[in-house]
């Protein structure tokens, strides 16, 4: 967290499942990584905007909402898959998107003292809270 400007960068993720036997490792292993980089996404920029006055979604294309597009920064990703093959198959689901904006802001309380409690967490929702924060 840069306490100026109230950037967040997530230089890198550890993310682990246990669903059971493992039957593909590369597919799980993808589909863990690309919700953590959704997660990410989401929990860092993607936010739709309404104008009151009008009672309208002002965010209505992909110049005003913003979303980790392909090319960008994204951080190193390790997944850990645990392979419980006498356990019944499980699934593996889309639980590991549900987990991110939290490891997020408790890294944020980590580095901060604050809490952010709105998602995105955008620099000007950061700086806010470190400014409360005296």
């Amino acid at each position: 967290v840069n306490e100026n400007t109230g950037e967040i960068r997530v230089p890198k993720v550890i993310t682990s499942i246990d669903s059971g036997p493992v039957l593909s490792p590369d597919g799980l292993t993808n589909q863990m990584e690309g919700q953590v980089i959704q997660g990410i996404s989401r929990t860092l920029y993607e936010e739709v905007m309404f104008d009151r006055a009008s009672s309208s979604i002002t965010t209505n294309d992909w110049r005003s909402y913003w979303v980790l597009k392909f090319g960008d920064t994204i951080p190193e990703i390790v997944s850990i898959l645990i392979d419980s093959r006498n356990a019944p198959v499980a699934g593996a689901g889309e639980i590991t998107i549900t987990l991110v904006a939290s490891a997020i802001g408790n890294a944020i309380f980590d580095a901060t003292g604050v809490r952010i409690r709105e998602v995105p967490f955008t620099p000007e929702r950061v700086k806010a809270a470190i400014n409360a924060r005296s």
